[in-house]
Parts: C-alpha cells; sequence; structure tokens
C-alpha cells in the first residue's frame, strides 16, 4: 500500500514539474516575442521621429506676405484653406452671377480662391485680367470669357499658376526626404486631368506624406487623401509674388 502511495506521490510530482518547464518556456517565448515587438516598434517610431524633423528643417517658406498680417503667403493659404474644412462647406456647383457662391457652399475652386483671399489675393481679378490679355491661351473659355465662373473652372487655374507659379515635382515618395521637402504647406495641387484642385496642409502622415486639404463630395475636409489622388496628379505648383 506505501508502495502504491509513494509511486503514485513521485508521479504527481513528475506532472508538476513537466508542466512547470512547459510553462516556463512558453513564457520565456512569449516575453522574447513581445520585447523584439517593442524593440521594433521603438525603432520604428524613432525612424518616423527622425523623417519628420528632418522635414521641418528642411522646408523653407517663401518670405512674402502679401496682406501684412505677419504671416507669410503660404501659411495664410494653409489656415484660410482649413477655415473651409472646419466648416465643412458643402459641396455644390452652380453658377452664379457675380461669380461667387454662397458662404455655406463652393466646389474645390472655391476653396482655393478663398484661401488665396485669407493671404490677400483676390484670384478672379487675377485670373479675369490674365484672360482679358491671353484669351489664347485659355482653351476652356472656348473664346467667349465669363468672369462669373472663368475663375472657377480647374483647367483656368491649371493653366494660371502653370504660367504664374513655380512647377515642381508631381511625384511623392514615402519617407524620401529629398522628395518629400518639395512637398510645402500652402502648395497647390491640380488632378484628374485638370478637373480637382487642392492644398498641401502643414500636417503629414507618420512617412511624411502631407495631408491635403479640398472640397470633394459631401463637403470641404483636411485629411490623409493625397496617395488616393496621386495616379491622377497633373500639376504641382508654388504661388510666390
Amino acid at each position: 500500500m506505501r508502495k502504491k502511495l509513494l509511486i503514485i506521490f513521485l508521479i504527481f510530482i513528475c506532472l508538476i514539474t513537466i508542466g512547470f518547464k512547459f510553462f516556463a518556456q512558453k513564457n520565456l517565448s512569449y516575453n522574447k516575442n513581445a520585447t523584439k515587438e517593442q524593440t521594433k516598434n521603438t525603432t520604428s517610431k524613432k525612424k518616423i521621429e527622425t523623417i519628420n524633423e528632418k522635414l521641418k528643417k528642411r522646408i523653407v517658406l517663401i518670405n512674402s506676405d502679401k496682406d501684412k498680417d505677419g504671416i507669410k503667403d503660404q501659411e495664410d493659404i494653409v489656415l484660410g484653406a482649413r477655415k473651409e474644412a472646419d466648416k465643412k462647406i458643402k459641396y455644390r456647383g452652380d453658377y452664379y452671377v457675380g461669380g461667387y457662391p454662397p458662404e455655406n457652399e463652393g466646389v474645390c475652386t472655391d476653396l482655393v480662391w478663398r484661401a488665396f483671399k485669407d493671404a490677400g489675393y483676390n484670384l478672379k481679378d487675377m485670373v479675369d485680367e490674365d484672360i482679358r490679355n491671353h484669351p489664347g491661351d485659355y482653351k476652356r473659355i472656348e473664346g467667349k470669357p465669363d468672369p462669373n465662373i472663368d475663375f472657377r473652372r480647374v483647367p483656368n487655374l491649371y493653366v494660371y499658376f502653370k504660367k504664374y507659379a513655380v512647377s515642381i515635382t508631381t511625384e511623392l515618395k514615402p519617407n524620401d526626404i529629398e522628395n518629400l521637402k518639395e512637398w510645402q504647406p500652402g502648395d497647390i495641387i491640380t488632378f484628374d486631368n485638370r478637373e480637382h484642385i487642392a492644398i498641401v496642409s502643414d500636417k503629414r502622415r507618420a512617412d511624411g506624406i502631407p495631408y491635403i486639404i479640398h472640397n470633394a463630395p459631401p463637403y470641404a475636409r483636411e485629411g490623409d487623401e493625397i496617395m488616393y489622388w496621386m495616379p491622377k496628379i497633373t500639376g504641382h505648383f508654388r504661388f510666390q509674388k
């Protein structure tokens, strides 16, 4: 009887020992994986911080302040565009006598001229004047200028910025400092066969890709959308006076 009890006891001890070793190894493996993942995340975070810090040092705003408010034009353009996004201006494209739509609605081009207005520029007058002086440059007007709508058409703005702004690369490469520094806040981008337009934001993704501010259905917004439009980018401009 005693021998049977001793055998049962020894078997019990063996099972406990085996179970302890199994769970100890399992926990050690888990801790190793957790440490590796933590190290990977820390390394990735450091890399991300390095990218954004380098970009902040490499981006230099044009020293221009049209409205003399102490804010450089590129920053003013971003702030003006962001006002549209914050208000979630409804996307609606109608024709208006006088040219200007109501303040609570508009299209992609309306966000742009309003952003420029915030920086002290009257984009409508600028475009209308150039169309009067050089009507042949603007195929979209088909020989019939219409100040009520011309400044609200992307093909016309594309021509204007192509003539009077600096043209910049249309390539965009994540994690590439040299490429990303070319995408500065306040830059203008045209898309989709020159039928859409947006402003580059001063906010960026972790990999350095900038947000854009634009008005597309259903309303104006700021967000991580540039890569969706990337294959359709037709122009990238920086306006400076």
